[in-house]
């Protein structure tokens, strides 16, 4: 051998190199690797190499470099050296070469070659520290490489071996740095690190950084093997149930298994003859039906729902009128008559010992307690209840179900609550049955007549069910705000509990003992930090509730509590308790709604205040009247219903009619107009009781009179003067308390009502029992006999007549002006 063959290859290194732009990861030196050249330029980059003896020059290509041809300035300046062992062209016209790279460089000029790149380059020698110290740092990055490449399937065996083999600190840096998940630029430090020990340092971070990696991923791994077998235990333990239950003869069906318990429960339910007919015949049809089929669920739940259904007899009802009263008492305050309503019907229940027949009507203003009372009443029989609305309800298929050939048919309400009740006599409570609509899809009033009528729900048929069902034992309860809007028949079949409005003494009492505590919990709020005084809880009814009901009262008391809720969390140093008092009462709940200034006031002549009866509860009307210029025509608004119309013409007729005795001149009808209004005018108004009232407005138009104050007045009128009776009595009697009445005059065949009115309704109020228009006027305006007759109204009857008068006017007017 030559002496040049002997020679190390380092020394054989040229001082200028082609240099070949890597794209991917940098090269690092000490490495024999296979590189894929596809780029015609690379292919005579490396061509050239090979013929000026075969040494390359690879440096990495910076990131933010998008031009196709690269250049000095899109190329890192320190790079490796390769020795090319190896080129074997491609199909493709590409190559592929296998290097050995053997030392960093650093490139210090480049010179034009063509399309080449030709760089003078400066080889770059490791910086070695200490060889102990070293020596330290290298077998610490052993021991760190050799925990994380333990049970790591990235990293081979062939691997693990070269790492071991590798004596010289800086070439293993390089190899692990090499074989790390590290981005470009980091590992372009690395390369360009020429100090060995901080190379070594910043592969050891690394290495960390991919421990940390590797142990996350190791649980996860974990958890999803742990799943895994779970899943494969499962699997096995399942399989193994079913070779044990076909070893005991036991059914895996789930067809099978339904089917059994379908037919236990039947077994042990009283059905009719005509029920089980059904149930035999859908139970037939299920067993011989796949469970893939769509029938095969809709039949399932079919005979589901019927053996839901309460079909056992009911044990005998045992419940105590003493205890039934305790528990109205308890739950309501007030309300006598209701209570002793109430107590009556379940007494006849507990001494007949028949349940049939029974539905109840409550029927009062909202607010008023109708369904807490339905409540109540089912707590007092110790019966579970089921509570739904009809309000808005326009299909009658809610009540009576929808057929099964429907998709998504189910039960009506009546076979739902039943199900859920489990009872076949439980409490329903049906709220709003004034409320119910009729449309194309049916009148669901109509299909309650058969759930509410006691010779026909014994045999109740829902549509879906379609056999016969008996709700007879079923206590109905049902709500509403008026009897009008319910159908005559279906009101024939309800025994009717009328629940009125309350005082504000009945207003003040319920506050205390039942919304100012259930206000106080709903609001996290104790007795110890806010204090409610009698006066301000009267208050608060007077002036922000002074409907019949309490709904307003309990929301008024929740706005309260809520804004001081607040104030105690922003506030934690307030001194305790918060009394409300007037002025806090108005910072929180703002002005008030009702006050003396709104109360209605008769005070000019055409005007009188009537009560009526509404739905809301008992109300005041103010009647306006005012005469034109005309011919006697009538003018009516206020959107007066036909009832209220008739009830003006009868007024007008009867004051006109008995004009002369009543000092009246008749000739005033001939030459006026009389416009009526009754305020609010958006609000619709309807029924006879405001007769006497519109007959009192107009003739107090006509004498020029105001009637006595603080006087209010109900009454129906007939045409021969008569007062007739009314309804809503109490209802009436409350609104007028409400607005400061102290005089009321009501029909004297209303005495029996008004005997049955509490001293604290009638507290304060002065009545007056009225048979004829006649007292009518005489309380109305007391000063009416000591009234002048009035001047009759001159007109001109012949054309000379006129003639006269108008000349006599303009010289009146001519000796006017003169003396001016």
């Amino acid at each position: 051998m030559s002496e040049q063959e002997l020679m190390p290859i380092e020394q054989l290194l040229p001082n200028n190199l082609f240099i070949l732009p890597v794209t991917g990861n940098p090269v690092f030196p000490g490495l024999f690797t296979p590189l894929m050249i596809t780029d015609n330029q690379d292919v005579e980059i490396v061509n050239q190499a090979i013929k000026h003896g075969g040494f390359l020059g690879l440096l990495l290509v910076k990131e933010d470099n998008d031009e196709e041809e690269y250049s000095e300035k899109n190329l890192y300046t320190i790079g490796t050296v390769a020795k090319i062992v190896k080129k074997i062209k491609l199909p493709d016209g590409g190559i592929s070469i296998f290097i050995s790279t053997l030392k960093r460089f650093e490139t210090k000029q480049y010179y034009p070659s063509g399309p080449y790149l030709v760089a003078e380059v400066q080889y770059l020698e490791d910086i070695e520290d200490e060889q102990e110290e070293l020596r330290a740092w290298t077998r610490l990055l052993l021991t760190e490489m050799k925990q994380l490449t333990k049970n790591n399937q990235l990293f081979s065996e062939e691997m693990r071996l070269n790492m071991v083999n590798i004596d010289h600190p800086g070439k293993l840096a390089d190899f692990i740095a090499s074989i790390l998940n590290v981005e470009r630029k980091q590992q372009q430090e690395i390369l360009e690190t020429l100090v060995v020990r901080r190379r070594i340092e910043k592969v050891l971070v690394f290495i960390k950084n991919e421990q940390n990696i590797a142990q996350v991923q190791a649980k996860i791994q974990a958890r999803v093997n742990q799943k895994i077998e779970k899943n494969q235990r499962d699997y096995f333990l399942r399989e193994e149930l079913k070779s044990i239950q076909q070893e005991l003869g036991l059914s895996t069906n789930p067809k099978t298994d339904l089917i059994n318990r379908l037919k236990t429960k039947f077994k042990n339910l009283p059905l009719s003859e005509e029920a089980k007919e059904t149930v035999d015949r859908e139970m037939g049809r299920l067993e011989g039906m796949d469970p893939s089929s769509p029938e095969y669920s809709l039949t399932r739940t079919y005979l589901e729902i019927i053996s839901d259904l309460p079909w056992k007899e009911p044990k005998p009802e045992n419940f105590s009128i003493e205890s039934a009263r305790k528990i109205l008492e308890r739950d309501h305050y007030g309300m006598k008559d209701v209570k002793d309503r109430i107590l009556e019907f379940l007494a006849v229940r507990k001494k007949k010992q028949d349940t049939k027949g029974s539905i109840i009507c409550l029927v009062g203003p909202p607010g008023v307690g109708k369904t807490s009372v339905g409540v109540s009443i089912a707590r007092s029989l110790k019966k579970e209840y089921f509570r739904f609305s009809v309000g808005g309800m326009n299909d009658e298929s809610e009540i009576k179900g929808h057929r099964r050939t429907y998709i998504g048919a189910m039960p009506g309400k009546i076979i739902q609550g039943l199900r859920i009740t489990k009872s076949k006599n439980p409490v329903f409570l049906i709220d709003e049955i004034d409320k119910m609509g009729v449309s194309y899809q049916g009148d669901p009033a109509s299909a309650l007549l058969e759930v509410l009528d006691p010779e026909q729900n014994n045999t109740f048929r829902d549509t879906y069910l379609d056999i016969p069902f008996d709700v007879s034992e079923v206590l109905f309860i049902v709500t509403a705000n008026t009897l009008e809007t319910i159908p005559r028949p279906l009101l024939d079949r309800m025994e009717i509990i009328q629940l009125a409005g309350y005082t504000s003494d009945e207003k003040l009492a319920i506050g205390k003992k039942y919304l100012v505590p259930k206000s106080l919990e709903k609001h996290g709020l104790s007795k110890s930090e806010i204090r409610y005084p009698a006066k301000i809880l009267r208050q608060i009814a007077d002036e922000y509730a002074r409907e019949a009901g309490v709904r307003n009262f309990e929301k008024s008391l929740h706005k309260i509590n809520r804004k001081v809720a607040l104030m105690l969390t922003e506030n934690p140093e307030e001194k305790l308790p918060v009394t409300i008092n007037e002025k806090l009462l108005y910072e929180l709940l703002g002005q008030p709604i009702f006050v003396e200034d709104e109360i209605l006031k008769a005070d000019r002549p055409g005007m009188a205040i009537g009560l009526a009866w509404t739905s809301m509860g008992g109300d005041t009307l103010i009647i306006e009247a005012q005469n034109t210029p005309g011919k006697g025509e009538i003018k009516l608004t206020g959107q007066l219903g036909e009832v209220m119309q008739e009830s003006v013409s009868l007024a007008y007729t009867w004051v006109k009619a008995h004009a002369l005795e009543r000092k009246i001149d008749p000739s005033w009808f001939e030459h006026n107009s009389i416009h009526l209004h009754v305020p609010e005018g958006a609000t619709p108004k309807d029924g006879p009781s405001a007769g006497i009232t519109m007959t009192v407005a107009l003739y107090s138009l006509v004498t020029n009179q105001v009637i006595a104050p603080d006087l209010a007045m109900t009454g129906e009128l007939s045409l021969k003067g008569k007062v007739m009776p009314i309804g809503g009595l109490k209802e009436k009697v409350l609104a007028a308390r409400r607005n400061k009445i102290k005089d009321i005059i009501i029909p004297q065949f209303n005495k029996r009502d008004l005997d049955k009115l509490d001293e604290q309704v009638t507290q304060g109020v002065n009545f007056h029992l009225v048979g004829s228009i006649e007292e009518v006027l005489a309380i109305a305006f007391p000063e009416d006999e000591k009234r002048e007759a009035m001047q009759p109204i001159l007109m001109p009857s012949t054309s000379s007549d006129a003639e006269t008068i108008s000349k006599a006017v303009a010289l009146a007017v001519r000796e006017a002006l003169r003396e001016r």
